[in-house]
Parts: structure tokens; sequence; C-alpha cells
């Protein structure tokens, strides 16, 4: 049996309902960031239009390590922070 986010995740059709800026950094911006530099909105987005279950992210922290963009080639993130404060507001952070 599938879980709830599988489902959710393998449904293509899949938009966010709103959409706000991020206002201090956190884990979760951090990432985002990651997934906005290589072009994607999102997590959601990037395993979709990538086909892939699983991101591979640094044990150590929990930060995406390594994006495939669209044109295939490939982003590598650092271990720690890469967000910036001054570039916290421009992170977008969806809601489903």
């Amino acid at each position: 049996k599938k879980s709830e986010v599988s489902e959710f995740m393998t449904n293509a059709d899949i938009k966010p309902k709103s959409m706000h800026r991020a206002k201090t950094w956190s884990d979760d911006v951090e990432n985002l960031y990651r997934f906005q530099q290589a072009g994607y909105r999102d997590e959601v987005e990037y395993k979709q239009v990538k086909q892939v279950d699983e991101v591979e992210c640094w044990p150590e922290t929990g930060f995406v390590k390594k994006l495939q963009r669209r044109d295939n080639t490939f982003y590598y993130y650092n271990r720690q922070r890469e967000c910036e404060d001054k570039d916290v507001p421009k992170v977008k952070v969806y809601v489903y």
C-alpha cells in the first residue's frame, strides 16, 4: 500500500494553493533556496519533474547535497548554510 505522501507526490497535477516569502532563515528555507537555485519551485516539483523518490542530502545537516537541473547539469551544495540573510526574502515558500 502506498503512503499518502507517495500518492501526493505522484500526482503530476499538484499545484500549490498559495505562496509567501520567507522572513527568517531555517533548515526548510535553506533547502527551498537550493531547489529554487536549481530552477524548481520545491522538492515536490523536483520529484515530479525528475521522477525520483529521494533527494540526496547531507547526513550531518539534512541539507540538499546535489540537484539535477532541467538541462541535466548538476548543482552540488556544501554541508553548511549557503542561503545568506540577504537572500532569505527571495525564497518563496509554497503551501499545498
